[in-house]
């Protein structure tokens, strides 16, 4: 029988309980949803440890938490507060230090890992002499420090190559990504897994087996079969080879990320300083690195577009009256069975509607293949796919739709369909259900024009693909009720999307400052300088894709479309436009991928893996996204004889412009970005920079280590984009007139942020 023996002196972030001579230390940080490491917390775990270690009634701990998550990381607000480098490397050696202690102790501490456990979480654990795993799918291991633009700096570099080998850790830290249960076991990650359900008592048994001493951690290369030991010893375990295994990951990152982002190249640099230095200089190299790394503009920019998604994971109109719990969708082509996945992956009720058997039965094919991905890849149990696919009903009426809350139609883009489908729907609605248009160009106001309710009327543009992607954006009009704004903000946050609320315009927000970037790519192929060129020149500034193969990518014809669509609007301030070019590739047939041919020729020869080709080029920093990480890129692509005769008929000889000027080159096509952004803030389409920034980022890839348009303005200075603008439009035309508010803060020295 155990003797239970409670103790409140270690505060109320860490609990004690002592069962049997091992004390169960549970972490519990109060007010927060999640666990995270503070100078605070952190102080409370040293406490609870320092008890662990002097109290002799005590043989062994274990480490638990009270929330769903074990730890999730660092709080990163105590980086972003420090002023100086050497502020930072502070906090990294304290934290080391604290971990030295544990790790060195004399009584063993198992590590009860269940939910997310990264970053300094994981570093925790990594310290611990036992690590116990549940095989949830919604636990995972790993080091997401790189996509902050910062290293592991509680040791992390050290420990974890000594436990998974060099190659394995790399590719964990390098990207940033996270580890399941039973892949970290296999790994030498964790020791054990085990079922959710007793975990604490599955803990203190594996500690008392530890002080026992009958439990002892297998070496890591006995997981490793005869091949892969030699394969190792080769690369790993000698000099020569890890300067193979450094020289090849250098030329890898370089390759991916271009060198844009300095944290990258640090991470081996401390690694190796710690293989070939050894574990101290290493831990002190770690500590240093970590501060000049929190200092720099790629990190600054990193963890603001971080705090900005995480402000939007609060709805900004409040909680909706009603929880929604029942969801229509109208198609069941590509965008609303995405949107269906999403939705009843979080446990809504779908309703699918299409007009054939087969349209829905293409539409449930492609959610149950995306579920039984996800079982294959042991992030989803069986039981699981099952439930969520139940989850989604296929219609061909609009029974149940009377259920609805909110019904969001995914139907071609086309004013007098919208308008059809939106009529035909709502004498099956209830008056206080939300009809939302999937649309990523038609004006709101326009759609609901034809609404018996139009304050119930509300926008939502997914990107997509709908699971891959990031970002949502809502869109209100002067009608749009709070409560409407609300349920489809609430809606969007379920479905685990960033979203952000723009005003009711043409092209929106995400649409209208991509429409610039597109315009100016095919003005200079139309100058005549290489397309291969643009693209690359433009990957070089952080851009994941280059606009002439995005234009491939979303289609000539949609592009073309949207340009005529938004023709009129911009024609006031940039002057009568030129689609022609666009207009005759459309004829021809050429209108991208779709067709296998665009500006480059897809065919069979060029195979589009999205899986495979996501592994081999996606960046070092996944913050863009599978789909945009996969696109990176047109080197290589075939150019389309046909499309070359077109620019050079309507333009200059394709190729015949030589680029001596690059970063002009660059700036025309990244200013244009940047300057409609603050044209739509000025506008009122925005309501904050936060929202431009993550929409720019998130939804169409604006370099990411640049913090968005409004973090770049305050980085390099609206002053000097403004005086570049003004040399642009005495060169180029009045396209580049600068925005109003840009002269504003330029004349005045103010910044779009606050800090």
């Amino acid at each position: 029988m155990s003797a239970n023996k409670e103790d409140g002196k270690d505060g109320d972030i860490v609990r004690v309980q002592v069962k049997d001579g091992v004390a169960v230390l549970t972490f519990d940080v109060p007010g927060e949803r999640q666990n995270t490491l503070s100078e605070r917390s952190g102080r409370a775990l040293q406490q609870a440890f320092g008890r662990v270690e002097t109290d002799p009634t005590i043989l062994g701990a274990v480490l638990i938490s009270g929330k769903a998550d074990f730890i999730a990381g660092a709080d990163i607000s105590m980086v972003q507060r420090a002023t100086t480098a050497e502020q930072v490397e502070k906090l990294s050696r304290d934290l080391q230090g604290q971990l030295l202690r544990m790790e060195q102790g004399k009584k063993p501490v198992v590590a009860a890992i269940h939910g997310s456990c990264l970053g300094g979480g994981l570093e925790v654990a990594l310290a611990c002499h036992w690590r116990l795993a549940t095989d949830a799918p919604k636990t995972s291991l790993g080091l997401p420090e790189v996509m902050l633009g910062l290293l592991p700096g509680g040791g992390g570099t050290q420990r974890l190559p000594r436990l998974v080998g060099l190659q394995a850790s790399l590719d964990m830290m390098l990207t940033g990504k996270n580890i399941r249960a039973v892949k970290a076991k296999r790994m030498g990650l964790v020791d054990q897994v085990t079922i959710p359900y007793g975990l604490e008592d599955a803990a203190i048994s594996t500690c008392r087996r530890l002080i026992a001493g009958e439990l002892r951690r297998p070496d890591r290369r006995d997981r490793l079969d005869g091949k892969d030991k030699m394969m190792e010893a080769a690369l790993e375990d000698n000099a020569a080879g890890r300067a193979v295994v450094f020289h090849q990951a250098r030329a890898t990152v370089m390759e991916k990320t271009l060198g844009l982002y300095p944290a990258p190249l640090a991470i081996l640099d401390v690694v190796e300083a710690g293989y070939d230095k050894g574990i101290d200089v290493g831990y002190e190299t770690e500590s240093r690195r970590f501060g000049l790394l929190a200092m720099t503009d790629e990190a600054h920019s990193l963890m603001h577009l971080f705090f900005g998604q995480t402000s939007l994971k609060k709805n900004r109109y409040g909680k909706p009256k009603k929880a929604p719990t029942t969801v229509g969708v109208l198609g069941a082509g590509l965008m609303g069975s995405g949107i269906a996945d999403v939705t009843g992956n979080k446990g809504m009720r779908v309703l699918m509607k299409d007009v054939s058997p087969e349209s829905l039965a293409r539409g449930q094919k492609a959610i149950w293949q995306a579920l039984d991905k996800r079982v294959k890849s042991r992030s989803l149990l069986p039981f699981e796919r099952e439930r969520i696919a139940s989850n989604v009903v296929s219609k061909l009426d609009y029974s149940g739709f009377q259920h609805a809350d909110i019904v969001i139609e995914a139907v071609f883009e086309n004013l007098a369909v919208k308008h059809k489908v939106l009529k035909e729907l709502e004498g099956h609605l209830r008056d206080d259900a939300v009809f939302a248009s999937n649309t990523s160009a038609l004006p709101i106001a326009k759609i609901a024009a034809a609404s018996k309710r139009p304050e119930n009327v509300v926008g939502m543009h997914y990107f997509s693909p709908v699971p891959k992607m990031p970002l949502l954006e809502v869109i209100v009009t002067d009608k749009t009720s709070k409560q409407a704004a609300a349920l489809a903000v609430e809606v969007g946050i379920l479905q685990g999307k960033t979203v952000i609320v723009v005003k009711d315009g043409p092209g929106f927000y995400t649409t209208r400052i991509l429409g610039p970037v597109m315009e100016e790519a095919a003005l200079l192929a139309l100058e005549g300088v290489d397309v291969h060129t643009i693209d690359l020149l433009m990957r070089q500034t952080g851009f994941p894709v280059g606009p002439i193969t995005l234009l491939d990518e979303v289609g000539i014809d949609v592009a073309a479309h949207v340009a005529k669509d938004m023709a009129s609007f911009f024609e006031t301030r940039f002057g009568k436009r030129d689609a022609s070019a666009l207009d005759a590739m459309v004829k021809q047939g050429f209108l991208g991928r779709k067709t296998s041919k665009g500006f480059f020729l897809y065919g069979k020869e060029q195979p589009h893996d999205a899986l495979s080709k996501a592994k081999k080029m996606a960046s070092n920093l996944p913050i863009f996204g599978d789909r945009l990480s996969e696109l990176v890129g047109s080197k290589g692509k075939p150019l389309n004889p046909g499309a070359l005769e077109i620019l050079s008929a309507h333009g200059t000889r394709h190729g015949s412009k030589k680029v001596d000027d690059k970063k002009e080159l660059q700036d025309r096509v990244l200013l244009r970005m940047v300057n409609e952004a603050v044209q739509c803030l000025q506008e009122g389409i925005l309501d904050n920079p936060v929202d431009g920034d993550i929409g720019a980022v998130f939804g169409l890839g604006f370099p990411p280590m640049t913090g968005g348009p409004f973090r770049y303005l305050d980085t390099v200075g609206a002053g000097l984009v403004a005086s570049t603008l003004d040399r642009f439009a005495a060169k180029y035309g009045q396209r580049f007139t600068p925005a109003n508010l840009l002269v504003e803060h330029a004349k005045s020295g103010r910044k779009f942020h606050r800090s």
